[in-house]
């Protein structure tokens, strides 16, 4: 990994080998997202880990167009980070669905989330 060139060049790496790492802070365990040289708390030891994957719908709206709808939804990740993402498959989901991370491959790979049937 070329931590060198900074944390965003970093993260793409990651992705286009399929991984969502997000940065954690060595001394106090915050974690950070998106990719940056210190976190919100002013700590600069960041390490990079792998995600969980696992996170919760916070937000969604819908983007309807003639080509076809697509969600835009803010998913707050298990491990605290909110990102903003897609959910993929659906054209929405209701707020505070379970959702799981996967890396989708491409010209510039992403993260979408799956909606994850909840256990009952």
């Amino acid at each position: 990994m070329d931590e060198a060139a900074g944390p965003q060049r970093a993260y793409e790496e990651f992705l286009r080998a399929g991984r969502f790492m997000i940065q954690r802070a060595r001394r106090t365990g915050e974690y950070v997202f998106y990719p940056r040289t210190l976190s919100p708390s002013g700590e600069v030891d960041l390490d990079w880990v792998e995600a969980s994957g696992l996170g919760t719908v916070y937000a969604i709206t819908v983007n309807r167009r003639r080509e076809g709808a697509v969600n835009v939804a803010l998913v707050d990740l298990d491990e605290g980070p909110r990102m903003m993402t897609t959910i993929a498959g659906v054209e929405t989901v209701p707020i505070g669905t379970r959702v799981k991370a996967r890396v989708e491959a491409g010209e510039t790979p992403r993260v979408v989330f799956d909606p994850v049937e909840e256990p009952r």
